[in-house]
């Protein structure tokens, strides 16, 4: 479980890195972006609670 968080963790981290290359270059971020840091944030919100509640 503890390596799923990490891998979530770092798509995350590169996901945003992603969208401030955007924001840099004076583009707007899409609209799904916002979508997709929702989920990745959810996945990652849900996978710490299954975690903490199996220990």
């Amino acid at each position: 479980m503890l390596y799923f968080l990490i891998v979530i963790a770092l798509l995350l981290l590169g996901y945003a890195g992603y969208l401030v290359s955007f924001v840099r270059r004076g583009r707007p971020i899409p609209a799904k972006a916002y979508l997709v840091l929702a989920v990745l944030n959810g996945l990652i919100l849900a996978a710490v609670l299954a975690w903490a509640i199996a220990r």
